[in-house]
């Protein structure tokens, strides 16, 4: 059986899933571990898709915490995709972009592009004051979303999880991961 996602996709569901190792980081100066609402919906959402929890964070809108947990699971090993919520804004505490861009050994420009498009059906106009991110460190896709429930639903459900889905047809990320560090 095949179902429709969005225009021109399609998911092959007599092919496995091949489930994918996800850490989430959030980054919040005013969230604890019980008040992460925008990463608990990330873990369900993931788990729920039959993708593995690698790990999960909080640091503080700090360039060197985002950078340094980033770069760990990036180099661990045991991680193929890293979701960050929180810190993409445009307020001065807001570093996640700054944080993350020089790390990226490549960037996925049409990830900003396509989930402005889905969040502009849900806030209108208030897209703009994100600056949501996506790219590759050490052949690990890392996306940046911002901090609330709705933007991180929107990232995961219209955006993130097709591509994470190997029944995904014409084609999906997880098909690219053993190549992603070839030179």
């Amino acid at each position: 059986m095949t179902t429709l996602l969005a225009p021109g996709g399609r998911l092959d569901e007599s092919a496995p899933l091949t489930p994918v190792r996800i850490a989430v980081l959030t980054i919040s100066d005013t969230r604890d571990e019980e008040s992460d609402t925008s990463g608990q919906v990330l873990v369900d959402r993931l788990t729920g898709a039959g993708h593995v929890l690698a790990d999960r964070a909080l640091v503080r809108d700090d360039v060197e915490q985002i950078r340094a947990q980033v770069k760990g699971w990036a180099r661990s090993g045991d991680v193929d995709v890293i979701l960050t919520t929180g810190g993409t804004g445009l307020t001065g505490r807001d570093v996640t972009p700054e944080a993350i861009a020089p790390m990226l050994d490549k960037q996925i420009d049409g990830f900003s592009v396509v989930f402005h498009l889905v969040s502009y059906q849900t806030v209108g106009l208030s897209t703009l004051q994100s600056r949501a991110l996506a790219g590759l460190i050490d052949g690990v896709f890392v996306f940046c979303m911002p901090g609330s429930n709705g933007a991180v639903r929107d990232g995961w459900d219209k955006v993130i999880a097709p591509q994470l889905d190997s029944r995904h047809k014409p084609c999906n990320m997880v098909e690219l991961m053993p190549r992603l560090l070839e030179t």
